[in-house]
């Protein structure tokens, strides 16, 4: 099953190292899915891990925050996009999530800001879910 996770989940699983953004980090590095990358995506997350106030709350050093990405990068398919139509969203920087989602033809958006992707002129078949609402759909937990 392909999955998009959205930055904010990485972010939360390298801030606070227990729950379900983690468990959700867990279950694809365990393969049980396949993370989707495009390019924006993977220097979104470049970007955020490498902001000092992110490293200075996190237990993990940046060397730790660097392999926690390459294992996930690892286990994980790389998309092109081309950008031939845009979503709409309310906040224009989530609209490659929702391109990633199509060209990857994933099942989901994980993510923690739900309210970002409802309101889109385009309608999609993927879900847009919380890190708490995937695991329980998928891994009854």
């Amino acid at each position: 099953m392909n999955v998009v996770i959205d930055c904010n989940i990485f972010i939360s699983a390298v801030l606070s190292q227990n729950g379900t953004a983690i468990e959700v980090l867990r279950y694809a590095l365990k393969e049980k899915f396949i993370p989707q990358f495009g390019q924006k995506l993977f220097k979104e997350y470049e970007d955020v891990l490498s902001r000092e106030h992110i490293v200075k709350k996190s237990k993990l050093s940046e060397n730790e925050i660097d392999e926690l990405l390459n294992a996930l990068i690892s286990v994980s398919k790389y998309n092109e996009i081309y950008y031939l139509w845009r979503p709409n969203l309310q906040d224009e920087g989530d609209n490659h999530i929702v391109e990633l989602a199509v060209a990857s033809n994933s099942k989901y958006i994980i993510t923690n800001n739900k309210k970002d992707f409802l309101i889109h002129e385009l309608n999609f078949e993927f879900e847009v879910v919380t890190a708490k609402e995937f695991l329980q759909k998928e891994f009854e937990l």
